[in-house]
């Protein structure tokens, strides 16, 4: 099969979705062959900033100092100062709440023994354990990157899925977002492209529509 470019594919994907009453999701579906996934290193797991952006707000939250936070109020989404992490852990129900909606979270690094004992069984399951910045740093420019990227991850399955958009923006830049998430996950894997057996594009309840 020759390849297709990601722009024809995103627009035969939404013009074969029939209309819905929200902006659904855009994502790709990559088939991975020829990898042994219970071993670790050929998982994926990774952040990919999308030249486009997400199309939909993405939400980020900072543990850190007292100082940190009041410098990260207004930048980041939520922040958690270092005296208030017991009292924020102990809501387990609202944790989980926060934990389902937020999209990353950053820790200064101090912390993250902390918050693995006291917040690992909630974040480590659904992939979303902080990452760790240096104590003192401005992690503005991260926060900023993070609010236009996604999270990959494979785990141990061969097939897995990455929102690259909203049905809501051009083709064209949801091709953009496609091809930056495909050159990552190429980059990332053992043998390349030659670990990928296909590749679909498709919003949230639309027919697939293949590009590789």
């Amino acid at each position: 099969m020759a390849d297709r470019s990601a722009v024809e594919v995103v627009t035969e994907a939404l013009s074969k979705a029939a209309e819905r009453k929200f902006s659904e999701t855009v994502e790709l579906s990559v088939n991975l062959k020829d990898l042994d996934l219970t071993v670790p290193k050929n998982r994926l797991e990774d952040e990919v900033p999308l030249p486009k952006g997400r199309g939909r707000t993405v939400k980020v939250a900072v543990f850190g100092s007292p100082e940190l936070c009041q410098k990260m109020r207004g930048v980041a989404d939520m922040v958690v100062a270092s005296n208030e992490l017991d009292d924020f852990a102990k809501d387990k129900k609202n944790v989980k709440k926060v934990v389902n909606s937020v999209d990353f979270f950053l820790a200064e690094a101090p912390l993250m023994p902390t918050i693995g004992k006291r917040l690992g069984v909630v974040l480590g399951p659904r992939g979303k354990m902080p990452r760790p910045v240096p104590p003192g740093s401005d992690p503005t420019n991260l926060v900023n990157a993070l609010k236009r990227s996604i999270r990959i991850r494979s785990k141990g399955n061969r097939t897995f899925h990455a929102p690259v958009g909203t049905r809501a923006m051009k083709p064209e830049e949801i091709a953009q977002n496609v091809d930056a998430v495909l050159n990552r996950i190429v980059g990332k894997l053992e043998r390349g492209r030659t670990n990928i057996e296909s590749v679909y594009v498709k919003t949230t309840m639309g027919p697939s529509v293949r590009l590789w």
